[in-house]
């Protein structure tokens, strides 16, 4: 089983270009659903029926996993034996019978204006780090991209002059997106001012966004200067490393953008996954009649 989910892992990143988080959450669930099997003497995969697979869902609702949680293991297991059927190690597709059940999508937490430009300023304009993450921040506002696509940005990636950069999103696909004045201005200061006093091994390396050792600034490190801005901004919410994607989508569809627009920046393959904004933006509409309609 273990070498079996290997190969599957090792053709998701090969053969499908799935982001490493990816392939992580899905050998995450399927070896839990790999011990699930060991601990009632059922390894063999080519033995486990659909029976198996059932005992195992009503196993994690008996964990009390979230209804999303059991979604995204059956998915794994479901994407796992099509892999089997497809590679000839199994003729059946046991799981392909279990429908997914419906997940229900929280809508994610957004900041409003005044607090995204507090998260903005905090930053110290006078050091070499500070117009670093001012820069950082500026761009993930003014684009919406991941932490992650963030952290991968290259140089060569970046067009001041025509006010595009160029980002590598989920599968590997390539998306253009359009750099604001404000993120323009605060780049270009970065880049002059910044880029080479944080590091002399800062010309070595092809990433946008270097650390004072000189290499790209990883995901975590991403994630770890948000918090502090927001930390020093006094914004005291549950903040995640979505949350300025999240307040960058809301906030262009309250200023009359178009979804398809939208979803070719944000950069999803699904428009459905882009009309969850929308909701957000009802919701807001819906506080306001609330408070403002004699009879709201």
């Amino acid at each position: 089983m273990e070498e079996l989910i290997k190969q599957f892992l090792d053709y998701l990143a090969v053969e499908r270009g799935l982001s490493e988080n990816t392939l992580v959450s899905y050998g995450r669930d399927l070896a839990k659903f790999s011990q699930f099997l060991g601990s009632r003497s059922a390894q063999d995969i080519r033995k486990i029926t659909k029976n198996d697979i059932s005992k195992y869902l009503f196993f994690l609702k008996g964990n009390k996993l979230s209804s999303n949680s059991i979604a995204r293991n059956l998915v794994a297991i479901k994407v796992f034996y099509r892999f089997l059927v497809t590679e000839r190690i199994m003729t059946e597709d046991v799981a392909g019978i279990f429908e997914s059940p419906k997940i229900w999508r929280a809508l994610p937490e957004v900041l409003t204006g005044a607090e995204v430009a507090k998260i903005i300023e905090s930053p110290c304009p006078k050091d070499s780090a500070g117009l670093r993450d001012r820069a950082v921040l500026e761009l993930m506002y003014a684009t919406g991209m991941r932490v992650s696509e963030v952290a991968d940005l290259v140089l060569e990636g970046l067009n001041l002059d025509v006010g595009f950069i160029k980002c590598k999103g989920k599968g590997g696909k390539e998306r253009i997106i359009p750099v604001g004045r404000k993120a323009k201005d605060a780049l270009l200061k970065y880049l002059e001012k910044s880029r080479k006093k944080l590091s002399k091994k800062a010309a070595l390396d092809k990433h946008l966004f270097v650390s004072r050792l000189g290499r790209r600034l990883s995901r975590q490190s991403l994630w770890k200067l948000i918090k502090k801005y927001t930390r020093r901004a006094g914004i005291k919410r549950k903040i995640t490393p979505h949350t300025l994607r999240h307040s960058f989508a809301t906030h262009l569809l309250e200023r009359g953008a178009d979804l398809r627009s939208l979803q070719e920046m944000l950069g999803h393959a699904d428009i459905s996954t882009t009309q969850l904004y929308t909701h957000i933006d009802k919701s807001r509409l819906k506080g306001i009649h609330k408070k403002y309609h004699p009879r709201g």
